[in-house]
């Protein structure tokens, strides 16, 4: 009976849960063969094997092609590498990327980012998730948050405006920077929602926040809007850069200088973003 569905489906193969006659089946042969592949190796093409049939099965059941999107699951970065290289030489349909049971935290993050970075700037990949472990009463957004991030480094969407940071040093005995960096990452993210539905192009928009003399007018003068807050020893001045060019000059207090840059990032984005 054929399907009649519109609807996308994705076949899913998880290297936990393969038909164990095809992996009992590939091992027998390796070792009948002396072909001294790892055991690795073995399982990596039997994912690659049961998703390329099933997905013949699927479409001999009446599902078409363009319907049809491949995911592989593993839950290491070099496997994840390894199968989707083959499947993009054996198959020309979709292919849905991500690391399975990541983990929590930075472990997570690095290891998506390692595998699937590796593969999207290989131009393999139609659509991704970054599976994390939330913490207890943790934001599930996050795992969004890390997949836009991860396409927006790679130039292949941009999603936010992004904001350049310097990680601190010797330079930098005040967390002023650091602080006003957060809150600048969550007034845009806040506001995007918003600026989407009413200015074209506001999310390729770049804002720096650095700490000092050293890196700070460069990199702010690199951003559409950048600010150098002063360092160790330094005047209590803060520079603000608009498009390479020095505009203004603040100083203040922590809560005063965020509301100031607010202020600017909004009136940049009304005065520089055409309406849609």
């Amino acid at each position: 009976m054929a399907v009649d569905c519109d609807k996308p489906v994705r076949i899913g193969v998880n290297g936990g849960s393969l038909n164990q006659e095809l992996v009992v089946a590939n091992m027998q042969e390796n070792t009948d063969r002396d072909l001294g592949k790892s055991s690795e190796e073995i399982i990596n093409e039997c994912m690659v094997l049961s998703a390329i049939e099933s997905t013949a099965l699927a479409v001999g059941s009446g599902l078409r092609k363009d319907q049809i999107i491949i995911s592989c699951k593993t839950s290491r970065p070099r496997d994840l590498i390894s199968v989707y290289r083959a499947l993009a030489r054996q198959t020309d349909q979709p292919l849905h990327l991500g690391l399975t049971e990541a983990g929590m935290g930075t472990k997570g993050l690095v290891w998506s980012a390692a595998a699937m970075g590796v593969l999207l700037a290989e131009g393999i990949g139609d659509t991704i998730r970054v599976s994390l472990t939330p913490r207890p009463g943790g934001d599930r957004r996050e795992e969004v948050y890390a997949a836009c991030e991860l396409l927006q480094a790679l130039g292949l969407r941009s999603f936010s405006p992004s904001v350049t940071a310097c990680p601190g040093c010797g330079r930098t005995t005040s967390a002023t920077f650091q602080e006003l960096a957060e809150r600048i990452q969550d007034y845009v993210r806040d506001r995007m929602p918003e600026w989407k539905t009413q200015y074209q192009g506001v999310e390729s928009m770049t804002l720096a926040v650095m700490g000092c003399v050293v890196n700070g007018p460069g990199e702010s003068k690199a951003a559409n809007i950048g600010i150098s807050l002063p360092g160790t020893g330094e005047a209590p001045n803060c520079p603000i850069y608009i498009d390479g060019e020095h505009v203004t000059t603040l100083r203040g207090t922590y809560e005063e200088l965020s509301a100031l840059f607010q202020r600017l990032v909004d009136d940049y984005v009304e005065h520089k973003y055409a309406r849609r």
